[in-house]
């Protein structure tokens, strides 16, 4: 690990920090305290739907649109530009190219090309998540920024194996920012659940799990692929994906990092907060909590 003690970390002149987690306990609400205070915030969503997948969202859109006649004419002479607009705070067109699974009248893929979507997410995540050692080099050589958090994706732990101490990925990471799981609690699991619920939205599964939860929904609902309500059968896989992801982010933390509950990452107002919740994690991993 990059800081041993909260000493180390706190007199550290360079401070790098990787969050993961959840989507919806924190990454981005302590990446943006930080950025406020001049921190490189590095986006891996944000890196994945720009530098290795613009061109396949680029794509879907424009097949959207040729689907309107005056549309198709003006995009056939350049008479206009569909691209997605991507931000930090706005990954929609990402989430609209994975997509979901099921009945196309709804919104679904077939689950053919649903699958071939996640492999290409898998293949630009695991670059991301590469591309990390380039940014925190480019944060201090070109912006003069010493400070660097990586806010990775949700599915972060879905493209590594927590238990390889050798895994690619996690070396690579692990050598250049100190990884941190934001945990949630069980009140705080019951709040993605319902939050998901209300608006399901397209994420990243490992294939074999991917395969099963799939097989169990068709079985149990007894529908065939291409009548499957897409929103029904996110909705049935969550908290199987939540359940399985909790042992992979916690073998991760153990190997390779520390922790902070989800709870006092809401407590966190500024930078100086970040920086106190991180040495007091690395506080009680050297206490062996």
């Amino acid at each position: 690990m990059l800081y041993e003690t909260s000493r180390d970390w706190r007199d550290a002149p360079e401070k790098r920090l990787a969050l993961f987690g959840m989507s919806g306990l924190g990454k981005t609400h302590l990446s943006r305290l930080l950025r406020g205070a001049q921190w490189f915030h590095y986006s891996v969503d944000y890196r994945i739907g720009t530098a290795y997948l613009g061109q396949q969202i680029s794509d879907m859109l424009k097949r959207e649109a040729m689907a309107v006649p005056a549309l198709a004419r003006l995009l056939r002479t350049d008479g206009v530009v569909v691209s997605p607009n991507l931000s930090f705070e706005n990954l929609s067109a990402l989430s609209a190219w994975v997509g979901k699974p099921g009945d196309p009248a709804r919104g679904g893929l077939a689950f053919e090309d649903y699958a071939a979507r996640q492999a290409l997410h898998r293949e630009a995540e695991i670059a991301a998540m590469a591309d990390t050692g380039a940014f925190v080099d480019r944060a201090a050589s070109l912006y003069g920024y010493p400070h660097f958090v990586c806010d990775t994706s949700g599915s972060f732990c879905e493209i590594v194996d927590p238990d390889d101490p050798l895994d690619p990925v996690l070396t690579d990471l692990a050598a250049r920012a100190l990884p941190v799981w934001l945990r949630g609690a069980d009140d705080h699991v019951d709040t993605l659940i319902a939050r998901f619920d209300r608006a399901p939205k397209p994420i990243y599964y490992r294939p074999d799990f991917l395969a099963a939860c799939w097989r169990d929904y068709l079985s149990d609902a007894g529908l065939a692929p291409e009548a499957v309500d897409p929103d029904a059968f996110a909705r049935h896989s969550y908290a199987a994906v939540i359940a399985a992801r909790q042992p992979r982010y916690a073998a991760i933390a153990a190997r390779w990092g520390v922790v902070i509950d989800a709870g006092e990452v809401e407590t966190a107002r500024d930078a100086h907060d970040v920086i106190e919740l991180v040495a007091a994690a690395l506080d009680e991993r050297g206490r062996g909590g």
